[in-house]
């Protein structure tokens, strides 16, 4: 058994921005020529989460409608007052989604469905440098 850490980075526009990551994580397993196991991607951060949708322009849109409805930006959260700030919506909304994601693998692939992509969502109010750690946990087939 292996445990081997990466990291992905990439710019985010915040104010839910979804950026898919599907093959940035195919391209990590498939350097580390582990056969089976699971990979764990994790985004150390109170403003973002990683989940997994159908990356399609429907739904890419649809997603932020939603994320607004759940937890309106600006709804007088004491976060803000407290630390007179205005992105409490932003850790609200990172909090329900979660900062990580498990996917299994075999024969060196991902375990996904169809139309499943791994996706990270940005909730900042502004734009972000962000890191992405993998923990890919596997072993030779």
């Amino acid at each position: 058994m292996r445990i081997i850490s990466r990291k992905i980075r990439f710019s985010t526009q915040g104010n839910v921005d979804i950026v898919n990551l599907t093959e940035r994580v195919v391209r990590n397993l498939e350097e580390t020529g582990l056969g089976k196991g699971v990979v764990n991607i994790f985004v150390a951060g109170a403003t973002a989460g990683i989940t997994t949708m159908e990356y399609e322009p429907g739904l890419v849109e649809d997603f932020p409608a939603v994320i607004e409805r759940l937890v309106p930006q600006k709804k007088g959260y004491l976060h803000d007052k407290t630390h007179l700030d205005s992105n409490a919506h932003s850790h609200l909304r990172a909090a329900l989604l979660g900062p990580s994601l498990t996917v299994p693998f075999e024969n060196g692939e991902l375990i996904l469905g169809t139309w499943q992509q791994i996706i990270f969502v940005d909730f900042d109010s502004r734009s972000r440098k962000r890191e992405v750690i993998l923990q890919i946990i596997g072993e030779q087939e």
